[in-house]
């Protein structure tokens, strides 16, 4: 993977993060735990993708 993803893998984790908390705090008493797993799966996979890029780039540098 390529290093320069690393800023866009973490600024989607964050949109993503930011739309998951905007559709809580409207959407409270019609979201369950199924809607809030489905809001917060993409974040969590945009943050470990930015993780393993980060990691590579320093496991590169170490070499």
């Amino acid at each position: 993977m390529s290093y320069k993803f690393f800023y866009l893998y973490i600024i989607g984790g964050f949109i993503a993060l930011a739309i998951l908390i905007y559709e809580v705090v409207t959407d409270y008493a019609f979201i369950g735990a199924t809607g809030v797993l489905m809001g917060v799966m993409p974040a969590i996979v945009l943050f470990y993708m930015a993780y393993k890029v980060w990691h590579e780039k320093n496991d590169s540098e170490l070499m």
